[in-house]
């Protein structure tokens, strides 16, 4: 039966919530690894051996909201905030650019600071003076917010949903709602973004019902890009006594997420890797496509404390050699063009 049921997804696209379900219930074995197999083939099918990079620059860690399991949440009173000036922000994305990476994401916070104004202003000179594919990952806005930062020259737009299930979503987002998430990424594909969403795998409370409405979501409403990563307890936050994320079930969930929704791009995440060493290639194995070295100044790198892990100071060339051998080693390579999903190329 679960060998109808990868090949099926294989085939159409298409698989129901409980077949959704009994895949990601696979344990260590021939079965799991067919998935892995299956999704790696689907994603070689549907979006070539090229492995796209995106240079990450997070920009300010201040942020309004005060979800239960980010360490950016504006009740972390132990964390030292900072904004990185416009003049270092431009150095780093020309870093970016000299680096061979034609896209870069300047993430943030929900940090009111960064008005209309002056986000436009940074993303015309980013596209001006650089010329880089933007990737803005900032959170909700007001329409005519996303309009504006379109018109400036944003390519993308990456707003994780979190998780599908209503419930859940209130609990961890005390002062957020999920309708309005869907509506923010309504408006963005209403605006022509390359659309991001995606969820996080252990969240405490997610069963893998829910883990299986993440995916069937991401499938409805047809984003561009998938992320999903494992939750890591931040010891500063309500979740710090939780057990993170599970990376088998993790890579599970990218490879049924490769298999439904086919030419979405799919990055391995940092949070697989900070779990375990082999997590990122268990991703690129499974279906992923995409990996996001960070270029944040090294003096702030540390402060962007998401979950513990992330602050390494190893510079982001650096990691780019490190790819491009693993990825020549699996026959793979750095994609050298913008990266977009493949229907608008």
């Amino acid at each position: 039966m679960i060998q109808n049921y990868i090949s099926k997804a294989a085939v159409t696209g298409n698989l129901i919530r409980d077949e959704i379900i009994a895949l990601l219930t696979l344990p260590e074995g021939a079965e799991r690894d067919m998935l892995f197999a299956a999704a790696d083939r689907v994603r070689k099918e549907c979006v070539g051996d090229e492995v796209y990079l995106r240079g990450i620059v997070e920009f300010s860690n201040y942020c309004g909201r005060n979800c239960l399991y980010c360490g950016l949440r504006r009740g972390n009173a132990k964390l030292v905030r900072y904004r990185i000036p416009d003049d270092e922000i431009l150095a780093a994305a020309g870093r970016v650019r000299d680096a061979g990476t034609s896209t870069i994401v300047l993430q943030s916070g929900e940090d009111p600071w960064y008005t209309r104004e002056r986000l436009c202003f940074l993303v015309r000179r980013i596209k001006t003076e650089l010329g880089l594919v933007i990737t803005l990952s900032i959170g909700e806005r007001p329409f005519e917010d996303y309009a504006a930062f379109r018109e400036a020259g944003a390519d993308r737009f990456l707003l994780k949903h979190e998780t599908a299930s209503r419930d859940l979503y209130k609990r961890l987002h005390p002062d957020s709602q999920f309708e309005n998430r869907l509506k923010c990424l309504a408006w963005l594909g209403e605006l022509d973004y390359e659309v991001g969403a995606g969820c996080m795998v252990g969240l405490p409370g997610q069963d893998l019902g829910a883990l299986a409405d993440d995916i069937l979501l991401v499938k409805k409403i047809k984003v561009d890009m998938v992320g999903i990563g494992p939750f890591i307890a931040h010891p500063d936050t309500p979740l710090a006594a939780m057990p993170d994320g599970d990376v088998a079930l993790t890579v599970k969930t990218v490879a049924v997420a490769r298999l439904l929704t086919r030419t979405t791009n799919i990055p391995a995440t940092t949070a697989l890797g900070i779990l375990d060493p082999k997590g990122r290639e268990m991703g690129l194995s499974a279906g992923a496509n995409v990996m996001m070295p960070d270029f944040t100044p090294v003096k702030y790198r540390s402060l962007y404390d998401l979950y513990p892990g992330r602050s390494g100071v190893i510079e982001p060339e650096q990691v780019i050699q490190s790819i491009r051998g693993y990825l020549e080693s699996q026959g793979k390579s750095i994609g050298m063009g913008p990266g977009f999903r493949r229907k608008r190329e």
